[in-house]
């Protein structure tokens, strides 16, 4: 049975949207597994953190790869790729009887997600043509902020339901049904000149991405200054040296640099990395919050957090694509950042007994709709305007931007809190309510301030257009005259 092309798509674009969902859902469906895998397979500390970490790592420190071969060896074999690693990974963690096996397969899971992410998001881009790519990439950003916000509640039900492998067993599954589909559904991979794949500068942006990463999830444990965080960072800033020296010199580089030379991708990064701090911050601070500061268990807080997860997903699909083409992306993008701001000046009143209903879920409410008015219209002003044949890698840096910036304000902010915390009373276990409300303010004004930064350098870098409307934010036509370098 043959399917209209209409039809065609709309099944495509559920697939791409599903897939960025489970790639969100797993950055967080097994915050509340972790005490039934601890109790099952004996987990050390340190093995727990990193079943956490092992997918945040693989995930930030292969995107900008993934997002380069996706253009050079075919954003649907890239899809495949990634849908098929996300199965098998997902297979071998719901068997997992120690935790060695659990930590390889989540990095492979986040292997999987990096290689299908900026696939799907360029898939989608060049798929959907007009005014039906905002509506896409809605959808999109709705499956995003869904996912993320969904891991904490789904995955309490599923462990307490059917235990903790049920969490890998349904990604799998999910992951099963998009790989089917889109195997079906994308088109062939276009026949294009044989280009050779820059393996110097991979390695060197990967293990440049890779340190940054490892020193983000190690200095909540560590602290920031510590051998871990500081060598790290360290070994960053030479192999970032070292990637810039390959790069300009190799004749098809993996992240072309005059890329950057675009005043909208190079501010538009800066931007989501900001940004997705502080958008990240808000809903993992408030968890903390519900469950430190007013006693709630991780299920409840999980289902604290759900009118979160329906109001970003509401806003994202109905509100969005009205205001992107009445407002452009850039404008829409600030109002959200604004937004954020000002739910994260709300918490920051930070009192010692707070109530939900008062003190949290009006800024959760005032966050969703900032979130959702924020995240997509940030990757569609960074994707614009530059060839179809970069969307890949163009898509891997706005991705690799936010989930970078995401790990950056967790580790800062919990760093913040911390501090405030222990400078306002007694650094001991039986730390006081107050110094507790402190630390939390403290946080939270840290990452309003960063949300503010975020959209007062929008306004000052990015052009704001009155209208924009969703064709214009399409990927630029290589028919027309480019600059060319190295494509």
């Amino acid at each position: 049975m043959s399917l209209s092309p209409d039809v065609r798509r709309r099944v495509l674009l559920l697939a791409l949207v599903c897939a960025q969902f489970v790639a969100m859902l797993d950055s967080s469906i097994l915050n509340v597994a972790l005490p039934s895998m601890s109790q099952e397979l004996a987990l050390t500390r340190t093995g727990s953190a990193w079943i956490l970490n092992a997918y945040f790592l693989t995930f930030g420190g292969f995107l900008l790869v993934a997002g380069r071969a996706a253009d050079l060896f075919g954003r649907r074999r890239m899809f495949l790729l990634g849908s098929s690693l996300l199965v098998g990974s997902s297979a071998l963690a719901s068997l997992a009887t120690n935790e060695a096996v659990v930590i390889a397969a989540r990095m492979i899971q986040g292997l999987g997600a990096a290689a299908l992410t900026p696939a799907a998001l360029s898939l989608l881009l060049l798929t959907f043509p007009g005014e039906q790519k905002a509506r896409a990439m809605s959808a999109w950003g709705a499956a995003s902020a869904l996912g993320g916000a969904a891991g904490v509640s789904v995955g309490g039900v599923m462990v307490t339901a059917f235990g903790w492998q049920s969490v890998f067993i349904i990604t799998g599954a999910v992951a099963l049904a998009n790989l089917v589909v889109a195997a079906r559904l994308t088109p062939p991979d276009a026949v294009g000149s044989q280009r050779s794949f820059d393996v110097a500068g991979a390695v060197t942006v990967t293990g440049a991405a890779l340190a940054i990463v490892f020193g983000v999830l190690s200095a909540p444990e560590t602290g920031l200054v510590s051998l871990e965080v500081l060598g790290s960072a360290g070994v960053a800033v030479a192999l970032v040296v070292v990637f810039i020296i390959v790069e300009r010199r190799a004749v098809d580089p993996v992240v072309p640099l005059d890329l950057f030379r675009s005043a909208t991708v190079s501010a538009g990064v800066a931007v989501n990395l900001l940004g997705g701090a502080a958008r990240v911050a808000c809903f993992f601070l408030v968890a903390l919050y519900l469950q430190q500061g007013l006693g709630y268990s991780p299920v409840l807080a999980g289902a604290a957090m759900l009118p979160t997860s329906i109001t970003g997903f509401a806003v994202t699909v109905i509100l969005l694509p009205r205001l992107v083409t009445r407002w452009g992306a850039t404008r829409t993008m600030i109002t959200g950042l604004i937004l954020v701001a000002g739910s994260h000046l709300w918490l920051a009143r930070g009192p010692v007994a707070g109530s939900y209903l008062l003190d949290v879920l009006p800024a959760l409410l005032l966050a969703a709709i900032g979130v959702a008015l924020s995240f997509t219209p940030t990757t569609l002003v960074i994707t614009s305007g530059v060839p179809a044949s970069r969307s890949g890698i163009t898509s891997g840096i706005a991705s690799g931007s936010a989930q970078l910036g995401g790990a950056i304000g967790i580790a800062v902010f919990s760093a913040v809190h911390v501090a405030a915390q222990n400078a306002t009373g007694d650094a001991t276990p039986g730390i006081d309510a107050i110094a507790q409300s402190q630390g939390f303010s403290a946080a939270f004004l840290a990452a309003a301030t960063t949300a503010a930064i975020a959209a007062t350098l929008a306004v000052i870098t990015l052009p704001v257009r009155h209208r924009q409307n969703a064709a214009s934010l399409t990927p630029v036509n290589e028919t027309r005259p480019q600059r060319r370098t190295t494509e």
